[in-house]
């Protein structure tokens, strides 16, 4: 945690030197969110906590097409769990969540610091989902960054080129099965082209994954290449349909984690019922292996989402998993209330007791079972 401050105390002494000494515009905003959660079938049935993102940006205009921007914030959270008269569990941290300095013109982005970085067509279930951890049913959509340099270009017919460098990321990152060698550099690169009534997208990256833990292998160092490859499609015809694929393979025999398959196929289609019902469908197999598609070790799952306004101010969503290779359905329902600043949200969720949905937070077993969590969200 000292770390993170001194990071934070550094960047933030920069926001002041550039408020000081150049013309430029600078803005503070944040983020302050408390919640509470009750679930009968957890270790500590009642959690309550509360977490603040405090965010500054400063923006210096070179020209009328060149700008310098800079964004920093934290994520400063606690928690607090119960089982009334018996235990307690305490959590918490302070640590950077976006820092970050930018160049842009009106065809090149290039940014360096912790950032979010994502892409790709799917709209829930992401195959490519390679560098962030959001969760559908977030409504902060919260996710830690990674530290890299991302360069975008953007050619005037609309096609447009990713490129990327990664460095001092250790953990797991998406649907990585093994963490990332920290000292290592990771890179990846994206095209991106327009196609009639859609778009499409080829997508690489290469990285060291950490297989000192792996108790398996047979490879003698703890670290071995990993390659990535990713291709995703949408079109815009009667319905918005996309796919969304990712393949890893490992240079070396890693038993059933040398490759990893993912692919979603999907629909949205908005009804003209009242408000508008917004429906989304989705179909996702994953499977791990020891050789390339095999399938063999694969999980299978249907998604269901809809969403309606009822209301200028309100609107209720649902979103319904189901695991045909275990034959167990999880099912959340979303109400949520708009005001000036303030949003509430009123989850519930009906799961199975022995968790397994495709996800990346690892939080997650405060889901399993039953249960319902209030939210409020004061946004400034």
């Amino acid at each position: 945690m000292r770390n993170h401050c001194y990071i934070l105390v550094f960047f933030l002494s920069g926001f002041s030197f550039f408020q000081g000494n150049a013309q430029g515009t600078f803005n503070f905003r944040g983020q302050l969110s408390a919640y509470t959660h009750v679930n009968p079938e957890n270790k500590l049935p009642w959690w309550s906590g509360t977490r603040y993102i405090p965010q500054f940006n400063y923006e210096y205009r070179l020209s009328a097409e060149k700008l310098i921007d800079f964004e920093t914030s934290a994520n400063l959270y606690g928690n607090i769990g119960l089982k009334p008269f018996d235990s307690i569990g305490l959590n918490g941290d302070i640590k950077p969540y976006r820092i970050w300095a930018r160049y842009s013109t009106n065809q090149l982005e290039i940014r360096a610091g912790l950032q979010k970085i994502n892409f790709g067509s799917a709209s829930i279930l992401r195959p490519l989902m390679w560098f962030d951890q959001i969760d559908p049913r977030d409504p902060l959509k919260l996710t830690d960054g990674v530290w890299g340099l991302l360069a975008r270009y953007y050619f005037l017919n609309n096609v447009n080129i990713w490129l990327w460098g990664l460095y001092g990321n250790g953990n797991r990152k998406g649907w990585e099965a093994l963490n990332s060698e920290k000292n290592i550099p990771e890179f990846g690169g994206r095209f991106q082209t327009p196609l009639p009534k859609g778009e499409a997208g080829f997508s690489y990256h290469r990285r060291a994954a950490d297989c000192s833990n792996l108790s398996d292998s047979t490879i003698i160092t703890d670290h071995v290449s990993e390659n990535r490859f990713g291709f995703d499609a949408k079109f815009d015809v009667v319905v918005g349909c996309w796919i969304e694929a990712s393949w890893s393979n490992y240079r070396e025999n890693i038993g059933m984690y040398s490759n990893q398959e993912i692919i979603n196929i999907g629909i949205d289609y908005t009804f003209g019922l009242g408000n508008g019902l917004t429906v989304i469908y989705e179909q996702l197999i994953a499977s791990n292996d020891e050789n390339p598609f095999e399938f063999k070790n694969s999980t299978t799952f249907s998604l269901l989402n809809l969403s309606y306004p009822v209301g200028v101010f309100d609107n209720i969503s649902a979103i319904v998993y189901y695991d045909w290779t275990h034959n167990k359905s999880y099912n959340f329902l979303n109400w949520q209330k708009q005001f000036n600043k303030f949003t509430f949200y009123l989850m519930g969720y009906v799961n199975p007791g022995e968790y397994n949905i495709p996800t990346q937070d690892a939080d997650e077993i405060l889901y399993a079972g039953s249960g319902i969590q209030l939210m409020l969200v004061f946004n400034h």
